[in-house]
């Protein structure tokens, strides 16, 4: 397990003030608010890779601990390669509520944002 986001690090992922917010809001809400958020890809989806979020208790010894504020954020060995750069937004707009993930390294995007091909 490593540790980044140190001041001299330029973050593998970056979670907006709204997605840290929400996030910590469903983590409560689970009756977890101290377990660890997990970005990752998976393949399938419309596009070839989609992406995963999950809550976790601890971390795995192939994983990356991204510190957000007060939020931790979990990236395994795999994901990395597809997701340096990501940032993840929430909105909670009334036509488009969700989180939205904007990576740097998708080439193509399916029309609701979830899978993308590099």
């Amino acid at each position: 397990m490593t540790v980044e986001n140190t001041p001299k690090t330029k973050s593998l992922i970056t979670l907006t003030p709204s997605a840290i917010a929400h996030v910590k809001t469903l983590l409560e809400r689970q009756g977890v608010p101290g377990h660890y958020l997990r970005v990752a890809v998976s393949g399938g989806g419309c596009s070839g890779m989609s992406y995963k979020l999950s809550t976790e208790a601890e971390p795995g010894p192939n994983d990356k601990v991204v510190q957000c504020d007060d939020l931790q954020v979990l990236v395994d060995k795999k994901s990395m390669l597809y997701l340096a750069g990501l940032e993840l937004d929430y909105s909670d707009d009334l036509m488009n509520a969700g989180f939205k993930f904007t990576n740097p390294n998708a080439k193509v995007s399916c029309g609701c944002g979830t899978s993308f091909s590099t």
